[in-house]
């Protein structure tokens, strides 16, 4: 396992993009449309900053920044395995939000655990 990603939640995404770009020397590695949201991912070395745009006033990143603003949403790791690292985070009594992998951006499979167990910390398993 390895930390794949922050996710950022955004009002605007583009604007982000171009800060991070220029002050990171951080390329637009991917973009879409996924689940409600403008998402992009900017490379930075072998990890990525995830940006988190709402195209609606609804779900979860809209709630998240009426909430709390902008700013980190989660953190990410990759694994070879999302069902097996779902199993040793279960076997340790952690709640999993996502019981299952399921479909994330970019096509990869992933699963949130819930902060509660985590010290606060959203975490994702992503699997590319």
């Amino acid at each position: 396992m390895h930390f794949d990603h922050v996710g950022v939640a955004t009002d605007d995404a583009a604007v982000l993009a171009d800060l991070y770009g220029d002050l990171f020397d951080a390329p637009v590695a991917h973009e879409e449309v996924f689940d409600g949201l403008r998402v992009t991912f900017l490379q930075v070395g072998e990890s990525y900053f995830e940006l988190l745009e709402p195209v609606s006033d609804e779900g979860t990143i809209a709630n998240y920044l009426d909430r709390e603003g902008p700013g980190i949403h989660h953190v990410a790791l990759a694994t070879d395995d999302v069902g097996a690292a779902l199993d040793t985070a279960r076997d340790h009594g952690v709640e999993l939000i996502d019981e299952e992998p399921r479909e994330g951006a970019w096509g990869h499979d992933v699963a949130f655990l819930h902060p509660r167990d985590t010290g606060g910390v959203l975490v994702e398993f992503v699997q590319h």
